[in-house]
C-alpha cells in the first residue's frame, strides 16, 4: 500500500518510497475552487502498480471534500476522466 501526501505548498500529490519520489501528480490552480492537472509522471520502477491512479483518487477525494473542480489537461488525467464516468462530478464543463 503506498500512501499519497498531499503538498499544497508544491502544488502535487505524490508518492514516495525510501524518500525517494516514486509517482507524482501537480496541478495548476486557476482559482481556489479550479485546479488543472497539469502533469503525472511515475517512476519506470514503479509502472505497472496503479500509481498513478492512487494519485488521481487522492485529488479526486480531495476535490470533493473541498468543493473544488478539476480540469484533467495532462494526457493521463484526461484519459482516466474519460474512462471513469464516477468522476464526472468533479468535472469542470
Amino acid at each position: 500500500m503506498h500512501i499519497v501526501n498531499h503538498e499544497p505548498a508544491n502544488k502535487r500529490f505524490l508518492i514516495r518510497d525510501q524518500g525517494s519520489i516514486a509517482a507524482e501528480m501537480t496541478y495548476v490552480t486557476s482559482t481556489p475552487k479550479l485546479y488543472i492537472i497539469d502533469h503525472t509522471l511515475v517512476d519506470k520502477a514503479y509502472r505497472g502498480q496503479g500509481l498513478g491512479d492512487n494519485l488521481l483518487n487522492a485529488i479526486v477525494s480531495y476535490a470533493r471534500e473541498n468543493s473544488i473542480k478539476i480540469v484533467p489537461l495532462c494526457p493521463f488525467a484526461k484519459g482516466r476522466f474519460e474512462l471513469h464516468p464516477e468522476y464526472e462530478d468533479v468535472l469542470n464543463k
